[in-house]
């Protein structure tokens, strides 16, 4: 994995810098780890972290039988895991491993308690698996898995009164296959078009309910500004947020997009082993030219960022998604795929 060609990961944010698909990078990003620091208000590639999307009110409402207040970094609400999230900090790594038998790297960190907020110590590994595969017409796939596992590890001792906390990681990369300075073009199909309808602030209502003008497993084509799309979907609504491991990594593999684009001939899936995703149209892109790289603009990319159900920490009955007690284990896989006509 560490000299693999299609694939960049830097030890900041554990960011996907770069995924080839015949020579074309279909990731946005920047040049230099500088750059990344300066410019990356999108999210750029990065793990996101120590709870993904947005927390309501800026503030975990209970854990360990107290609230503890965030910082508010998108209205009213916590994004990304505050404003120094994980994907603005520095990893261990990268080191090389063996992970289920192929060639992988290693990125971790301890996560401190009080970090941006959060109550008690976790350790956060990242494993990114990539190379080359034959799909069943004989062209060259590019894969990368990445898998996270994540568990307390403070001293209870220095600790006090602190037995629980929250996590939920993801990838926030923005995909372009159509080497053009949009995503216009771009043919997509959702799995599902179950999704959480939101308020004002984009906090789920409450309600599982079908995506206006989206249809489960039928393409659209993503146009100049429509649809507009930044909305978490439900994988199976059939299942019970309960039931719901919080180590999803023995739950199988599942396609949850795909995209082509006729113009490039790129082909890309997105699977995962988590129960939702979020799908963003890349709205509130606004990045200026960087370093000889031109400036990026809405619809510069697109993300699929496989998750728990947002705002799980401050909903009762979606909870059990992200708490995460001493001796448990966090876990997720997400898979991506890459090929050319």
């Amino acid at each position: 994995m560490a000299s693999a060609p299609n694939f960049t990961i830097l030890p900041l944010g554990a960011i996907i810098q770069r995924f080839a698909v015949g020579g074309l990078n279909i990731v946005q990003g920047f040049p230099s780890v500088a750059d990344y620091q300066s410019h990356n208000s999108p999210y750029f590639g990065e793990t996101i972290g120590r709870v993904s999307n947005r927390i309501s009110g800026a503030k975990i409402n209970n854990l360990n039988g107290r609230s503890y207040p965030l910082t508010a970094n998108n209205g009213p609400n916590t994004l990304h895991g505050g404003p120094e999230g994980w994907g603005k900090r520095v990893w261990e790594g990268p080191v090389n491993e063996t992970r289920n038998g192929k060639e992988a790297i290693l990125f971790k960190r301890v996560s401190d308690d009080g970090e941006e907020g959060f109550p008690g110590a976790v350790e956060a590994k990242i494993w990114y698996t990539g190379g080359v595969e034959k799909n069943a017409a004989g062209k060259e796939v590019s894969v990368l898995e990445t898998e996270y596992e994540v568990k307390m590890c403070g001293d209870p001792a220095k600790e006090s009164g602190i037995e629980e906390t929250a996590v939920g990681v993801t990838n926030h990369s923005y995909f372009n296959l159509s080497g053009g300075p949009t995503i216009e073009g771009t043919e997509i199909t959702l799995s599902t078009n179950q999704h959480l309808p939101v308020d004002e602030g984009a906090i789920p209502e409450g309600s599982i309910e079908p995506f206006p003008g989206i249809i489960a497993n039928k393409s659209f084509t993503l146009g100049p500004q429509e649809p507009s799309v930044d909305h978490c979907f439900i994988v199976d609504p059939s299942k019970t947020p309960s039931s719901i491991p919080l180590d999803t990594r023995s739950e199988p593999l599942k396609l949850l997009v795909t995209a082509k684009h006729a113009v490039s001939k790129v082909h890309f899936e997105v699977h995962s082993t988590e129960p939702a995703f979020q799908f963003y149209t890349g709205s509130f892109i606004d990045v200026p030219e960087v370093n000889g790289v031109s400036a990026r603009g809405p619809r510069a990319g697109f993300c699929v960022e496989p998750q728990r159900y947002v705002n799980s920490l401050n909903t009762e009955e979606w909870k059990s998604m992200v708490r995460v007690k001493r001796g448990d284990v966090w876990g997720a896989k997400i898979l991506y795929r890459g090929w050319l006509d």
